[in-house]
């Protein structure tokens, strides 16, 4: 070999290695660091599936009524002592140990569904663990939501009784009902102590209610009603078993402890009640109302931002509202129409039976409209049954019972069939809107038929969505092909400016120290509602400050999102489609649903037609 060839061999090999070692010294190509990123995003995507499925099992077997309600059987048998020292404690461990398990998790790692699970997850901790400072246990007891009032309503629809093995859960589970109501006795005198006890007015409603339950004759309690019931293919042993089984709870535990929990609040806690109505009278009040407006509307708007709004929608209403009484010739001012309409006999029903028929006609209407506005829709069915007797004097106008995931628990519709000249037939299209279709169980029924969602995705939610989207729900009636005359529509407006009345109300009350009468007046003075329902709307707010708030706050980020999209896209613009985006990923915070709508509009300009 000549010495020319060999110098160009040696320099050829120098180059190869050389080239080598740079090729190393680059690292992965660009698909290896796809393909190394795409296999961390799937093992933390796993990471977070498991953490977020183990809390959801720990926190249905700490709240096995919840379970129930959810359609989870595994834990019937069980109640919840929600105010005793050792719950609170278990709940508060809970929300801390798996804030700190989704925090050890990069979400930056993660991507689509797993990412958007990621965020809502840790704000729902961090949320629950920022409550943990409002002593919530020790006000147990209101006249809209708590255990006294929903345990009538388990036995009676939401606990599963079709077999055996259902009705001997229930007996065990039945069992703790005394064992809550001599909790909650302790926990409200404690709260005389630390000056935390609930407004005199609320519990004045409260002692008819228990009374309610104190029956002379048990066959006639609502906790007896299970026996009435007992499938026909129970053997004649276990029907004289379970038959006397309910007896006992009815006399051995029910009228006992509700009869205990009246006298002491009539007798000791009663007398100890304060005159003021605002959450902000309790210690730490101010705080805990700030807490429960960014809780409820999953915003940062403070009360006096949120104030104002209820203001302006309450005059832009109310123009809409003149324009409805010239349409029909009224000559005199709103608030005369308002009067005008509470005692016009032909708005109202003579018989209750006529309210749930009138409900029961408008399903029919609606539900033939609906593939025209959506493109989904659930499988659940629902219910169309008025309020029972034991509360409706003090409960809503309507409200909705989720059905269960498998359908073999439909939906409720719950009508309020008590005073009903506080009732008018204009209102109704624009509740049926809200409570059953396209509203809360058209919504609620497919978030839990979403079965690629984690649990928490599935039953959890957020008021400002929810009740948002029913209020929005209303605002579909003329496509859905009711607002058809004037004075349904202005049922509509008048839903509509009750809504934002409420944001008037519930920060005038909590935040800036109005009077119970004061709220009562303003109601009366600025919707059509009749003066039951105010009295009883007013008393909620008290009782559940800043819940209220969601409606409007919702309502106003959906309309304004649907507006984006619209001049975004203008022709390419789908009702249908947007709807779909809005429902199916369960309920979101306001602002985490707004980034997913801005981002499929911004997919939706360069589709061929718009991305589901």
């Amino acid at each position: 070999m000549s010495l020319e060839r060999s110098r160009s061999l040696r320099l050829l090999g120098a180059l190869w290695l050389a080239a080598t070692l740079v090729a190393c010294s680059r690292g992965p190509s660009e698909e290896e660091q796809r393909a190394a990123a795409a296999q961390a995003s799937a093992a933390a995507a796993e990471e977070v599936t498991k953490v977020v499925e183990e809390y959801w099992d720990e926190l249905m077997e700490l709240n096995p009524v919840f379970a129930t309600f959810n359609g989870d059987y595994r834990y019937n048998d069980r109640m919840e002592n929600t105010v005793s020292p050792e719950y609170v404690a278990a709940g508060n461990a809970l929300e801390k140990e798996y804030l700190e398990k989704i925090n050890a998790i990069d979400g930056s790692k993660l991507e689509g569904q797993a990412r958007l699970t990621h965020a809502i997850f840790k704000l729902d901790r961090e949320l629950a663990i920022e409550g943990q400072q409002f002593p919530n246990e020790l006000l147990p007891v209101n006249q809209t939501f708590s255990v006294p009032n929903f345990m009538p309503i388990l036995p009676n629809g939401i606990q599963p009784l079709e077999t055996v093995q259902d009705y001997d859960n229930w007996l065990k589970r039945a069992r703790v009902f005394s064992a809550w109501t001599d909790q909650a006795i302790a926990n409200m005198r404690i709260g005389i102590e630390k000056g935390y006890v609930q407004p005199r007015v609320l519990m004045e409603k409260v002692l008819p209610q228990l009374k309610a339950m104190v029956v002379e004759d048990p066959k006639k309690s609502p906790f007896y009603r299970p026996a009435l019931s007992i499938p026909e293919g129970f053997s004649a042993e276990d029907r004289e078993r379970l038959t006397a089984g309910i007896l006992a709870s009815v006399t051995g535990t029910f009228i006992p402890s509700y009869q205990k929990l009246h006298d002491y609040v009539r007798d000791e806690y009663l007398p100890k009640t304060r005159d003021t109505v605002s959450l902000g009278s309790l210690p730490s009040g101010e705080a805990w109302y700030a807490y429960l407006v960014k809780l409820q509307t999953t915003t940062k708007r403070t009360p006096e931002e949120i104030h104002q709004t209820g203001l302006d929608e309450v005059a832009r209403i109310q123009g809409e509202m003149r324009k409805v009484m010239e349409q029909v010739g009224y000559k005199e001012d709103l608030k005369s129409f308002f009067a005008w309409l509470r005692k016009e006999p032909r708005f109202y029903y003579a018989k209750q039976d006529e309210l749930l028929e009138g409900y029961r006609a408008l399903k029919d209407k609606v539900k033939a409209k609906l593939p025209e506005q959506f493109a989904v829709a659930p499988k659940a069915d629902f219910k169309i049954e008025a309020v029972e007797e034991f509360r409706n004097k003090s409960a809503a106008t309507a409200s909705y019972q989720s059905a269960t995931p498998d359908g073999k628990r439909p939906g409720v519709f719950y009508v309020n069939t008590y005073d009903l000249k506080s009732r008018p037939k204009y209102t109704m299209e624009s509740i049926y809107l809200h409570e059953a279709e396209p509203g809360h169980h058209f919504q609620i029924s497919i978030q839990q038929e979403l079965e690629a969602l984690p649990r928490f995705r599935r039953f959890g939610g957020y008021t400002a969505y929810s009740e948002g989207w029913g209020l929005y729900a209303e605002s579909l009636g003329k496509d859905l092909g009711v607002y058809t005359d004037p004075y349904s529509y202005f049922g509509a407006l008048s839903a509509e400016i009750h809504r934002a009345v409420r944001l008037v109300v519930d920060t005038g009350i909590h935040a800036k120290g109005w009077k119970r009468e004061q709220a009562i007046e303003y109601m009366l003075n600025n919707s059509a509602v009749g003066a039951s329902d105010v009295v009883s709307e007013v008393e909620r707010y008290i009782a559940n400050p800043g819940q209220a708030l969601a409606y409007k706050t919702g309502e106003l980020k959906l309309k304004e999102l649907r507006a984006r999209a619209a001049t975004a896209l203008g022709d390419r613009f789908d009702i249908r489609q947007f709807h779909t985006q809005v429902l199916t990923d369960g309920q979101l915070p306001l602002d985490v649903l707004e980034a997913k709508i801005d981002r499929w509009i911004e997919q939706s300009k360069g589709a061929a037609t718009p991305a589901s």
